[in-house]
This record gives C-alpha cells, sequence and structure tokens, in this order.
C-alpha cells in the first residue's frame, strides 16, 4: 500500500481546493476545487472529494492544519493535510 498526501489549501486564488501529491508531476496531482473561499469544506466534503479522485484517508487518519503566514499585515494562507491511499489498493 502506497500513502500520499492530501492537501486542503486556501492559497492561490483564495478559493479552497484539495489535490493529492503522488509520485508524478505537480501537473499531473488529481484535483478539485470547490469554486468558494468560504466556508471552509467539511470533512465529509473532503471525504466525498477524495473518494471521486480515487482516494480514502488511511485508517485513523486525521485532518492536520497549519497556518502559513507571509506576514504580519498578509491574509493568512491555510493548509490542511491527510495521509491517504487508493480506494482499490493499488499504489
Amino acid at each position: 500500500m502506497t500513502v500520499h498526501g492530501a492537501r486542503l489549501s486556501n492559497s492561490f486564488r483564495g478559493e479552497w481546493e484539495l489535490y493529492v501529491v503522488t509520485d508524478g508531476i505537480s501537473l499531473e496531482w488529481p484535483e478539485h476545487s470547490f469554486g468558494r473561499s468560504g466556508p471552509v469544506p467539511t470533512v465529509q466534503e473532503r471525504t466525498d472529494v477524495l473518494a471521486r479522485l480515487g482516494f480514502v484517508p488511511t485508517e485513523g487518519a486525521e485532518w492536520e492544519w497549519q497556518e502559513l503566514p507571509a506576514g504580519v499585515m498578509d491574509r493568512v494562507e491555510l493548509l490542511a493535510s491527510v495521509d491517504v491511499q487508493r480506494k482499490d489498493g493499488a499504489s
């Protein structure tokens, strides 16, 4: 079983997007835009998107949040991550 990292980010356009970091180049990573800047997508929304992308969280995995401040007066970017695996168990 290969474990990948799923990321939920509000960076770049300010809209929430979820992507899975795989062994491929970043342009090939599975991704989904929620098309909104708020509210934060729920755990169920994230799980549903992961399933559509062909992934499930690993057993016992929980979302971990990080705050990525650029500067004291700049907008804070948020990043959440969780370990995932392919639904079919493939690498």
